[in-house]
């Protein structure tokens, strides 16, 4: 009997519909230390192409509802003071935080029903369109994750993945409600960011 461990399954083929947005006013010495991963313009095909191979690597672990040949996500760099606002305004928590994750499929936000998509987005089922998924929105700090970075001894670019990671994982559902689950989350993380190295 072999006892080698089974090889993972192969990542499924994705498309993502990304809305990338970097804040025009960080320090150049931060946007230089970030490099293209904060680069307003070529940014985007950077996160593209790292976001699209993770959605593809955890399609066969997402249940059903989130199960879908193309999504659409929004990924945004901004500074401390931006998070902040937002930060204080959807978690009541004052200060700046790393990473936060505002997702669309979520329907048991603050108890509410999910709201209606606008015409146009109607669920592709219902239309015969082929309209990706919305997954929602990820904001990161550079602020932060500048600051992270250097704490952890590793590079910016890593600290960026690792919370876009985080982010990606929060709008497919996972969550970290005790050390258990956080425990299972960051192992989750880990293991996209070693697909890519």
């Amino acid at each position: 009997m072999d006892s080698s461990p089974t090889p993972p399954a192969p990542a499924a083929t994705v498309d993502l519909d990304l809305a990338f947005a970097a804040d025009g006013a960080f320090a150049p010495e931060l946007v230089e230390t970030a490099g293209p991963w904060a680069d307003p313009l070529d940014g985007a095909e950077h996160w593209h192409g790292l976001l699209e191979g993770w959605l593809g690597q955890l399609a066969a672990e997402l249940p059903p509802e989130l199960r879908a040949p193309a999504y659409s996500l929004g990924l945004s760099l901004v500074g401390d003071a931006e998070i902040a606002e937002l930060n204080a305004q959807w978690r009541e928590k004052a200060g700046p935080t790393d990473v936060l994750a505002f997702a669309a499929q979520d329907d048991d936000l603050d108890g509410l029903p999910p709201l209606p998509l606008p015409p146009g987005l109607i669920d592709a089922d219902a239309t015969g369109d082929d309209e990706p998924l919305e997954l929602g929105d990820i904001v990161i700090s550079l602020d932060t994750a500048a600051r992270q970075a250097r704490e952890h001894d590793h590079s910016l670019q890593r600290e960026l993945q690792f919370l876009a990671s985080h982010g990606l994982l929060h709008l497919l559902g996972w969550d970290h409600p005790n050390d258990a689950a956080l425990a299972a989350m960051l192992a989750r993380q880990e293991r996209l960011l070693a697909a890519e190295e």
